[in-house]
């Protein structure tokens, strides 16, 4: 059972784009750090755990010492947490910027061909992955210090634009799962070299996001299912038709399998996921249901690992709301 917090008030709003909330917990320093999109500039603000006190300031994406006219975004900015360092990456139409909490910014252009950027992840110990509109995935190899951020490969496997990226740290193969507009998914295991795994054909309905847990792949759809696949084989172990319209948003809290969904219907609802131990079939158990009334939900996030306080942001709405467990 989870109750309203203090909400954390934004600056602006947020647009409507799949994911469009990134929570990075801060626990040493009791805060937790927010990002959330709407047009051209990211939002970025800290706020105690009781939604007291903390900073806020606007990020605008600049390419060549300005911004680009028309460079609205099409994808949502992301915290990255890598063992060496802790990143916010941002992406516009006309490429991504990986920025340091203590250095300026490292700008890269898209490819010919992309018109936008969007799904970012972390990947293994140095890697940043990030699509974009034709298909493609862009794997960014970063460094433990400085701003030489490369692109040290290209993934070519998907044909339609991608719409969200997940990723397992030392989950070993299967740790890299990839979606695009047409529901298709390629699991991949990284590494100096991405070698694909899996591929699991397109559905004819758009995955909008996923996410990794214990060699598990949850994927929310445009019809509002929610879809397991086992990581290492591709093999579809449940599905629940968890929303009355599309999925926006998946969290999942790594420690206990809690599985967090938000969609466009204004219901939030959190999932717990375990394995059988005796079949080790993949179950999913219904925890609990919120209503955001009158809100399009376009991301949700649990701001610890055991899954026991999320945050929602809307379409338009210039406050992010919070809930904790009782």
């Amino acid at each position: 059972m989870y109750r309203r917090d203090r909400s954390v008030q934004l600056g602006g709003s947020s647009s409507a784009l799949y994911n469009n909330l990134s929570v990075l917990r801060l626990p040493q320093r009791q805060l937790a750090c927010f990002c959330t999109v709407h047009g051209p500039a990211v939002n970025v603000l800290s706020a105690a755990t009781d939604g007291l006190g903390g900073s806020q300031r606007q990020l605008r994406r600049r390419w060549g010492g300005r911004s680009p006219p028309g460079s609205l975004p099409r994808g949502p900015a992301a915290w990255c947490v890598l063992p060496a360092r802790v990143l916010l990456v941002l992406t516009s139409q006309k490429g991504v910027q990986v920025r340091g909490l203590l250095w300026g910014a490292s700008s890269r252009f898209l490819p010919a061909q992309a018109v936008f950027a969007r799904g970012i992840s972390a990947a293994g110990e140095r890697f940043i992955c990030v699509g974009t509109s034709s298909g493609t995935v862009l794997v960014f190899d970063i460094p433990h210090k400085g701003t030489n951020v490369t692109v040290s490969e290209v993934l070519e496997e998907h044909r339609h634009a991608i719409t969200d990226i997940a990723a397992e740290l030392g989950q070993g193969a299967g740790d890299l799962v990839t979606a695009d507009d047409a529901g298709a998914l390629c699991i991949w295991s990284s590494g100096e070299e991405f070698t694909l795994l899996n591929k699991i054909p397109a559905l004819g309905c758009t995955c909008s996001s996923v996410k990794l847990w214990n060699g598990v792949v949850a994927a929310g759809y445009g019809n509002g299912q929610i879809r397991l696949y086992e990581a290492a084989t591709g093999v579809l172990r449940a599905e629940v038709n968890a929303h009355a319209r599309w999925i926006y948003a998946l969290d999942l809290a790594p420690l206990t399998g809690k599985l967090l969904s938000g969609a466009e219907d204004s219901f939030v609802h959190v999932w717990k996921l375990s394995r059988n131990p005796d079949t080790d079939d993949v179950e999913i158990e219904h925890c609990h249901a919120e209503c955001v009334t009158d809100t399009q939900i376009c991301g949700a996030r649990f701001c610890d690992p055991e899954g026991c306080s999320f945050a929602v942001t809307g379409y338009d709405l210039s406050e992010i709301f919070r809930y904790s467990q009782v």
